[in-house]
């Protein structure tokens, strides 16, 4: 047995079997051709629509209708342009819903075949119109293949809507393992931003605002360092080094569903992410991935951890940072004009009252904060990676490391970091920063003109 054989059968196998949505993953080379059997072993003769793009329709949807058809499957089959590339917008799903409502007398099973704005389309098409989804991926670009949750853009704002995991998933390798490598980067940057999310969620525990679950914490975790330990592998298009990847990806996704919320594989490092892909950040004419955001958004992160990691915080005073910080009007007044006027500054607002504190909580919270920090110093330490280390084992990967590799200039990246903990309600490192009064030297400090991420030529912010 493999290595990634070894890893897919201990780590996704089991939180298959865990899984209330998912009955069955398979990854194997040359499986897409059983399509068709494990359709009907599934949903028997329900009709089934393809959803998929112009590219990945002609790179296995095409195959995969043609395997149903001649398994006797009634099919129909919904492309969606490949250029420019798609966005996952929420209208679109909407779009998607209908299709899946005025397909057939009964609604079929909508079978989506491409990465991952495709398959957040159809998870978020199939849930709203009532009917499965079988997942049949064509890169190792993304985590959510297994995911319940589809982040979709809604006016403007990327938000992460709760819908249902496929019920089942094949995943070709031959397939995957053919796709560009710049998609495995992004997948691999995906993966790798699970570092800092983990460093986010030790944190929220040490403070006491959200414990870490036994179940999902180890199964990502746990195995993190291991899936990301062959980057040249993955950059090549190495069979085993792809597989590898994908079982990584699985297994967040699925610890995501076990845990009931995306904080298994998501801290400030998708927040960070999530704005530039709000903005609509484009590099050399095509927006930039998720994946290639979250990749720098994960050295971002990493990179102010090792800040916080060499500080001594025994002179720190906890009932002077907690009288110092802006009142509920000045942090509101900072969202609008960090975000403008308009839909995102008042969804940014929402989700900052959900974690509103208030001042003598505060210096209870930066007390307990002050107590801890010789524990949680060593916990982080020890956990987590350092952001040069990150940045070769991204670098080795073919996954961006510098903010100009997706149309960044070091001012936006700055500004960015600075506004990223007001879009959603999580407590990650940025969050702690602030509240204790340093966030800005942090930054300011962490990311200096001259740093490797500024290497190389941004766009002008």
């Amino acid at each position: 047995m493999t290595d990634w054989q070894e890893s897919f059968r201990s780590t996704v196998l089991p939180a298959v079997a865990r899984s209330t949505s998912i009955d069955e993953v398979i990854l194997a080379p040359s499986c897409l051709d059983a399509a068709g059997t494990v359709y009907r072993r599934h949903f028997h003769d329900r009709p089934a629509l393809v959803i998929a793009d112009e590219t990945t329709y002609a790179l296995a949807g095409e195959r995969v209708s043609a395997t149903l058809s001649g398994a006797g499957i009634d099919v129909d089959r919904h492309v969606l342009p490949a250029k420019p590339r798609l966005q996952p917008e929420r209208t679109i799903g909407e779009e998607l819903v209908e299709r899946l409502r005025t397909a057939r007398q009964e609604t079929p099973i909508a079978v989506a075949v491409g990465s991952g704005v495709v398959h957040d389309l159809t998870r978020y098409a199939a849930f709203h119109a009532g009917t499965h989804f079988m997942s049949v991926p064509t890169a190792a670009s993304m985590d959510g293949y297994t995911s319940a949750g589809a982040p979709l853009s809604d006016k403007g704002f990327k938000i992460t809507l709760q819908c249902a995991p496929p019920r089942v998933i094949l995943a070709d390798l031959d397939v995957i393992a053919a796709a560009p490598a710049e998609m495995s980067g992004w997948g691999y940057g995906d993966l790798a931003g699970k570092m800092p999310a983990g460093g986010d969620w030790l944190v929220a525990d040490a403070l006491g605002v959200e414990p870490v679950d036994d179940t999902a914490w180890p199964l990502v975790q746990d195995n993190l360092k291991g899936w990301l330990a062959d980057p040249a592998g993955v950059r090549d298009g190495a069979v085993g080094a792809i597989a590898g990847l994908f079982v990584g990806l699985a297994v967040t996704g699925l610890a995501m569903e076990l845990h009931g919320s995306s904080r298994p594989a998501s801290g400030a490092d998708h927040q960070i992410a999530h704005i530039w892909e709000m903005e609509h950040l484009a590099h050399r004419g095509e927006k930039s991935s998720h994946g290639a955001c979250v990749a720098i958004g994960c050295l971002s992160m990493l990179a102010l951890y090792d800040w916080l990691i060499a500080r001594d915080f025994s002179n720190f005073d906890p009932a002077a940072a907690s009288r110092a910080a802006p009142d509920w009007e000045e942090t509101e007044a900072t969202i609008r004009i960090a975000f403008g006027r308009g839909e995102v500054a008042e969804r940014a607002i929402a989700e900052m009252r959900g974690k509103r504190i208030e001042r003598a909580a505060l210096a209870a919270r930066l007390e307990r904060f002050k107590r801890s920090w010789p524990a949680l110093r060593q916990r982080l330490s020890d956990h987590l990676m350092r952001e040069s280390q990150m940045r070769n084992l991204l670098a080795a990967a073919g996954a961006p490391v510098a903010v100009g590799e997706i149309g960044l200039s070091a001012a936006r990246h700055r500004a960015t970091v600075l506004k990223a903990r007001y879009i959603r309600k999580r407590y990650t490192l940025l969050d702690l920063l602030a509240e204790a009064g340093l966030l800005e030297r942090a930054v300011t400090e962490s990311f200096p003109d001259g740093h490797a991420l500024y290497a190389g030529k941004g766009e002008a912010a």
